[in-house]
């Protein structure tokens, strides 16, 4: 392999606006375990019942879900930097409302409202990073990723340490924190260019005639109803203050976070998707039940809400990459309706667990959360085939039918017969340099050249990403051409498709090279570093491996490392 010894760039070296954006995310995603440690002061200060107080999550989900339906929406009209604005500037407003508030209505109100502006939010931030990061596509994976378990984490731990001091403190917090995101994103974000096809209303629903994609997701909505059970009613029984009950869901978080990026992928490469949570969901309803029959027991309880942390890591994962698998239809459209069904268990279950435990006692709505884990497994099997024939197809593509997924561009010149040169680039700013590099050694070599062009895509948390447009990746393998063309340099042009991630990229530039017997394959230096090689796969190391000629890496330039 000929090599030059470049160092590797962090994920973490972004711009501004990517950094901006990625502040945000982390607020955004700590409203998910903020509000778990003030629900038993709320409920004592404001004279509210538990299930008064578990509003508070029914009101925010069950807005969220139903604004899902809109977003893509609003994003392809206005464009996502905009809608990223307006999904900040609902939450700041809502957030600082629900802290002024002195009723349990008033709260559960503005909690609504937050819900639509994190709708927004989260349905553009990924996309906004991604097409503002200058470290490449897995750098602003992995940067997005980490938000995501930094948020997750910190909010519970945030939530009580505010919380501590008084139950409006979290609501102000986040209040004050996204109004510096908001100007953050307002100053430092580039205006983001509006999709040129409008997205539907109606096609997220539409969506859901499709039998993969609604069994995915009614399977969803009992996970949730267990997952939100926990979440929204476990706190009681634990018996702690503000600061220990944050402690406590730090923990849940953590193992969230760690499950959900490092381990769920491991676990579905070796027993696939349908098998992974099979178990998971009945390790879930395990856990659940332990809560119910010993809820007497707070140390009971913690324990089994950190430890349940770890399953719900996992199938968060697992359940957004099975839809995205089964759903024939467009990836955004396919998680706006994953997001609008399943949310409406997360919404109803806090509420119907705290009118159950009124009636009968607190053991039930856990009891109930167990059964609803449980159910899941019996409703996700009737689409067993269906998720286990998608994954079998996309393996077969990978590892039967590589080649139809690179698909060709145009060419410049006649071959020459000889062996050519395949040079492997993606839209990050060091592909002219591959493709320079590329051709002067094609040139020593009197050999023609093939140019790869890798159009990734990714699904992170509930959102699927493109880097680029298939049109536009087509554009710039066009553009490309005309410039070797203007050198002289015979050469072909290909778009590499819909790869899932890099390994899966590596392999199949690989055989590429094998079918068409190049003699040298010339590749881009890493532009990310440790943490982005351990949480994926490396298309570098895959095509050293299994290419079969030399391997030529042009270092990036030193302002991207």
């Amino acid at each position: 392999m000929s090599q030059h010894s470049p160092a590797a760039a962090s994920p973490f070296r972004q711009p501004k606006a990517v950094w901006a954006v990625a502040f945000a995310c982390v607020v955004s995603f700590m409203g998910i375990g903020l509000v778990d440690p003030i629900l038993p002061a709320l409920s004592a200060q404001l004279h509210a019942s538990p299930s008064q107080v578990s509003l508070l999550f029914t009101s925010y989900l069950l807005v969220t879900a139903v604004a899902m339906l809109i977003t893509n929406m609003v994003s392809s009209r206005i464009g996502p930097k905009y809608t990223l604005i307006a999904g900040l500037a609902i939450i700041v407003v809502f957030a600082a409302l629900a802290g002024t508030s002195d009723t349990i209505g008033g709260i559960v109100g503005f909690r609504a409202g937050w819900g639509l502006g994190n709708a927004l939010f989260i349905a553009t931030s990924l996309a906004v990073i991604v097409a503002s990061a200058t470290g490449g596509f897995s750098g602003a994976i992995i940067l997005y990723e980490t938000a995501l378990g930094i948020g997750i984490a910190v909010g519970p731990l945030l939530g009580g340490t505010l919380g501590g001091i008084s139950w409006r403190g979290p609501f102000y917090g986040v209040s004050v924190l996204m109004f510096i995101a908001l100007l953050a994103t307002i100053f430092l974000v580039p205006k983001t260019p509006t999709p040129a096809v409008r997205t539907s209303i109606a096609a997220p629903l539409t969506a859901l005639r499709h039998r993969g994609l609604l069994i995915m997701s009614l399977t969803a909505v009992l996970y949730n109803w267990g997952f939100f059970t926990m979440l929204g009613y476990a706190p009681y029984p634990m018996h702690l203050n503000e600061h220990k009950l944050g402690l406590v869901f730090t923990g849940w978080g953590l193992l969230v976070a760690l499950f959900s990026v490092a381990v769920a992928p491991r676990l579905q490469r070796r027993f696939g998707t349908a098998r992974t949570l099979y178990v998971n969901l009945f390790l879930l309803g395990v856990v659940m039940t332990v809560i119910a029959a010993f809820t007497d027991s707070p140390a009971t309880v913690i324990v089994a809400v950190i430890v349940c942390g770890a399953f719900i890591g996992i199938n968060n994962t697992l359940t957004t990459q099975a839809v995205m698998t089964v759903a024939p239809v467009p990836r955004p459209v396919a998680s706006a309706s994953y997001g609008f069904v399943r949310f409406i268990g997360g919404g109803l279950a806090p509420f119907v667990a705290g009118k159950l435990a009124d009636h009968y006692n607190i053991h039930v709505p856990f009891y109930l959360g167990a059964a609803t884990f449980l159910l899941a497994i019996a409703v996700l099997a009737t689409g067993h085939r269906i998720l286990t024939d998608a994954e079998n197809a996309a393996a077969a593509t990978e590892e039967a039918e590589p080649i139809g997924e690179i698909v060709a561009v145009g060419r410049t010149g006649p071959a020459n017969g000889n062996r050519p040169v395949v040079v492997a680039v993606d839209s990050g700013p060091n592909a002219a340099a591959v493709t320079a590099a590329a051709a002067d050694r094609a040139a020593e070599l009197h050999a023609p050249l093939e140019l790869l062009h890798v159009h990734e895509i990714a699904v992170v948390g509930e959102q699927a990403v493109d880097r680029e447009t298939y049109e536009q990746a087509r554009a710039r393998v066009q553009a490309a051409l005309d410039g070797l063309a203007a050198r002289g340099v015979a050469a072909s042009g290909h778009v590499l498709r819909s790869v899932a991630d890099h390994g899966h990229a590596g392999s199949l530039i690989a055989r590429h090279a094998k079918a068409v017997g190049a003699q040298l394959v010339a590749i881009g230096g890493p532009t990310h570093g440790g943490v982005a090689h351990l949480l994926d796969g490396s298309a570098g190391q895959r095509i050293v491996a299994e290419a079969g000629c030399e391997v030529l890496v042009v270092p990036p330039e030193p302002s991207l490392r």
